[in-house]
């Protein structure tokens, strides 16, 4: 009896941390239905508003999963659109961790835009490239990087890059805690296509996200088309007038087992 129970052991153990490794802890996530109050606070700017229908902010961050509470890191965040929502709905126990490259230097004055009008008091920014993540070892709940695994393609002017690729997935593994997720979208190109296509016409291959995602050990969970458009040409650039905003995005899930 006491050699049976003993080779079952290791098999127990496994199964019990697998299960916390994917069991959700603390309150429930925010379906699509909880965002309407944050969207329509009157604090959020007009321009901002106006950016609704053709992103879709409420599905997209129902698919990311957000708890109440939950330590977030959203990488790229450009202006802030997605960190005033993000911040709202992990509330005043959650936390977000704001990236940025330098050579993006819009990012602040927006940022402190924001925060000068009373907003982002749950935010911690920071400044650096995507393969050097200021996050502790295991600290992290998720990592957002919306629209943006493309500019590790691409080299912005008087700069040597924004980050080894291979680190900067190697860095998202490394700060999710155990069960902790990566959320990636961004504008998709051809299948096949060369990641040059991140410097040219701001697009990635859906393949070369997955390949790097699974090479630094992230285990795909799951996609959502809710912002597919099949009739996109993928082969235009994303800001051409004709497709600007309903460009085909992929939204991919991954998992820190």
């Amino acid at each position: 009896m006491l050699k049976l129970k003993d080779s079952l052991f290791p098999v127990l153990v496994a199964l019990t941390l697998a299960a916390c490794a994917t069991a959700p802890a603390g309150p429930p996530a925010l379906a699509a239905a909880d965002y309407a109050a944050i969207l329509a606070d009157p604090a959020r700017t007009e321009a901002d508003k106006k950016d609704d229908e053709a992103r879709k902010p409420a599905e997209v961050l129902a698919f990311v999963g957000v708890r109440p509470g939950n330590t977030i890191l959203e990488m790229e965040v450009g202006r802030g659109w997605y960190t005033e929502i993000l911040s709202a709905a992990v509330g005043p126990t959650g936390r977000i961790i704001t990236q940025n490259p330098a050579e993006f230097a819009y990012s602040g004055p927006a940022l402190a835009t924001r925060r000068a009008a009373g907003r982002l008091p749950n935010v911690i920014e920071t400044t650096t490239h995507f393969d050097k993540l200021e996050a502790a070892d295991g600290s992290v709940d998720k990592v957002i990087w919306i629209l943006g695994p493309h500019e590790l393609y691409y080299v912005p002017k008087d700069s040597t890059g924004l980050g080894d690729p291979t680190k900067a997935y190697a860095e998202i593994m490394r700060v999710l805690k155990p069960g902790g997720e990566f959320i990636a979208m961004d504008h998709a190109a051809n299948a096949g296509a060369p990641t040059t296509t991140g410097a040219t016409i701001h697009r990635i291959d859906p393949g070369v996200v997955l390949a790097s995602a699974k090479a630094a050990g992230l285990a795909f969970v799951e996609k959502s088309d809710v912002l597919a458009n099949p009739t996109d040409d993928r082969t235009k650039m994303v800001f051409d007038a004709t497709i600007r905003r309903h460009t085909d995005q992929f939204l991919f899930r991954f998992r820190k087992l």
